[in-house]
């Protein structure tokens, strides 16, 4: 899973001990050779869905970690993109990366923007918020975004129960509720939390008129549903 490039395992049960903003400092230097990058892959999938329902002036990527959905961003918008992270050395990481983009240090849960951009993303960070914080991030992205802005992220479909994904994903949020009850600062990274109809009611409370699209390049199960599908969330353009 990892590059020879990537952490090791000492370093990754250092970041696993410290708070979230503090792990993902550590970790930064080498993010992009680990599995928790989003894949290329899924990236040119959401940009290729996206392109149809522009054309996008100001992008914003919220949790923009290392920088790769301001890649997509940059693909999609005519104008200034903007990353915003809590995450010191992920933006540092990014800038290297992603030079012509503006970059703001803050707690997407607190996001300082209002009505500036057409277009925002997210990728692989919705884990991070606890079910009763998601509610002040997707509000601050509803504030962010100019009227009949868009808001657009990937979910995968649930694995079956039978199987090992299912199994792995269920014992890794489990290790986690029990480091967290036993260890501060907490880590927050789940991965069985994060169900389609929760965010589509959570976004929806926000303001956002809801629909998913499949991503269909990406595969799809034997049930022929889809393994992965894009969540567009829209402002109204009603002042």
């Amino acid at each position: 899973m990892f590059s020879p490039q990537g952490p090791s395992l000492r370093e990754l049960m250092i970041q696993a001990m410290s708070s979230v903003e503090g792990g993902y400092d550590l970790l930064a230097p080498k993010f992009d050779r680990t599995p928790f990058r989003t894949p290329d892959d899924v990236l040119d999938a959401c940009a290729d869905a996206l392109r149809p329902l522009g054309p996008f002036d100001r992008g914003l990527d919220v949790c923009c970690g290392t920088g790769a959905g301001l890649g997509v961003l940059e693909s999609l918008c005519a104008g200034r993109v903007t990353g915003v992270d809590f995450s010191g050395g992920m933006l540092a990481q990014a800038r290297d990366a992603y030079r012509d983009a503006e970059y703001v240090r803050a707690d997407a849960r607190a996001l300082p923007l209002a009505e500036a951009f057409d277009l925002a993303v997210t990728f692989g960070a919705l884990g991070h918020f606890l079910p009763a914080e998601r509610p002040a991030m997707f509000a601050g992205v509803h504030r962010a975004l100019r009227p009949g802005g868009l808001f657009a992220f990937p979910i995968s479909a649930p694995p079956p129960v039978t199987s090992s994904a299912y199994w792995a994903a269920s014992g890794f949020d489990l290790a986690m509720r029990v480091r967290n009850a036993l260890w501060r600062p907490p880590f927050v990274m789940y991965y069985r939390t994060v169900s389609l109809d929760a965010l589509r009611a959570d976004l929806t409370a926000a303001g956002f008129t809801v629909s998913t699209v499949p991503l269909s390049s990406l595969g799809r199960r034997a049930d022929s549903s889809p393994h992965f599908g894009l969540v567009l969330a829209r402002k109204s353009d009603a002042r």
